[in-house]
């Protein structure tokens, strides 16, 4: 049997095996920005258990552009042979590998989540957040400095310089992090940028900082490698950025070469009131692709094999991306194949567990990635 989930999937030259992927998830495990054995650990279970692609974690582009002092880090050449250990087991795997490029803005500066989330302290190294304007994310955060057009400049080629070293590390995707209340997501929402400038106030102004990393980052990747973007659809509250504002950026990003954009939504807004339920920003995700002619993949609380199966046979969403879920249940895809009747892909250390007849042959990854 052959279904949709488990169909192949192409853009540009590079062919995913099926079209499940694991989320990008923090993991607060990093000293200096190196990733380490927990990360291969956590990654490459994920790739063992069938996902066809694998994202790793929101990875700063500059120092100043963490989240927290434990982010994981690509703003220097040090951080780049860890990440490459990683993506060749991924390769190994059958999973190709993607990077989430990012900066947090004004959510800078914070002590990791998992521990209690707050202000670092000066005695604990702190340091000063930037976003579009001088206005915090909550009364709990720092206040940031606004940036000014060397500043800005400073960010777009630390975006190209972060491209360059994941092209380095072995990386088949690089995706940009536009979402969740971070730097590029300020800039686009009235909630977080009041600038007067040609970087605030219209659409096209508030989008310019990201068209420009776009391009940055389009220009430093290779012709034949995909980019992503992550954005957040709506910030669920009044005055923010809008679903339909995200329709029209999508077209923008097909424009400059972007091949999917990640749709999400939220994080600008502290008390913004979110309707969660099973599926909930798939709506998003199909909207964008039918109105603006892009791939995407839809994120938020899918959970099951007939919901994922069902969201890219209706056209909803190209792929889908997993996060909680596959934290509970790193083998996610080969029990989700098994619950549509499809063969699954094994590591093959582990094919004298897997029933008979229920393995997928999945060709190895060349050289290039083809």
């Amino acid at each position: 049997m052959t279904n949709s989930l488990f169909s192949p999937f192409q853009l540009r030259g590079v062919t995913f095996a099926n079209r499940i992927g694991v989320s990008p998830m923090c993991q607060y495990s990093c000293e200096d920005g190196i990733a380490t054995d927990w990360h291969l650990v956590h990654l490459g279970a994920r790739a063992q258990g069938g996902a066809g692609l694998v994202i790793v974690e929101a990875s700063a582009v500059t120092p100043e552009g963490r989240i927290s002092s434990s982010d994981l880090g690509i703003w220097k050449d040090a951080h780049i042979p860890a990440l490459e250990r990683i993506v060749r087991f991924l390769h190994g795997q059958g999973a190709r590998a993607a990077i989430q490029l990012a900066h947090a803005g004004r959510k800078a500066s914070m002590t990791p989540p998992p521990t209690g989330e707050r202000v670092l302290t000066a005695a604990e190294g702190a340091w000063e957040p930037v976003a579009p304007s001088a206005v915090p994310f909550s009364p709990q955060n720092p206040m940031p400095r606004a940036l000014d057009l060397a500043g800005i400049s400073a960010v777009v080629e630390a975006f190209r310089q972060a491209t360059r070293r994941a092209l380095l590390a072995g990386f088949d995707v690089v995706e940009i992090h536009a979402a969740h209340g971070y730097l590029l997501h300020e800039f686009l929402s009235p909630l977080a940028n009041q600038r007067t400038d040609a970087y605030g106030g219209s659409f096209e102004n508030r989008a310019r900082l990201l068209l420009e990393v776009v391009d940055a980052v389009r220009a430093a990747w290779p012709e034949e490698l995909p980019v992503f973007v992550r954005i957040s659809a709506t910030d669920w509250a009044e005055g923010g950025w809008t679903a339909d504002e995200s329709v029209k950026l999508a077209g923008l990003l097909r424009a400059h070469g972007v091949d999917l954009v990640d749709v999400s939504s939220g994080g600008q807004a502290p008390d913004a009131k979110i309707p969660v339920a099973p599926g909930f920003q798939v709506q998003f995700a199909a909207r964008i692709r039918r109105e603006a002619a892009i791939a995407t993949a839809a994120v938020g609380l899918i959970t099951e094999a007939a919901q994922a199966e069902a969201i890219v046979a209706n056209g909803e969403a190209d792929m889908v991306l997993l996060a909680r879920e596959l934290l509970r249940d790193p083998y996610w895809p080969v029990h989700a194949a098994a619950r549509l009747g499809v063969p699954a892909t094994w590591p093959r250390q582990y094919l004298g567990a897997a029933p008979r007849g229920s393995v997928a042959r999945t060709p190895a990854l060349g050289v290039e990635g083809a």
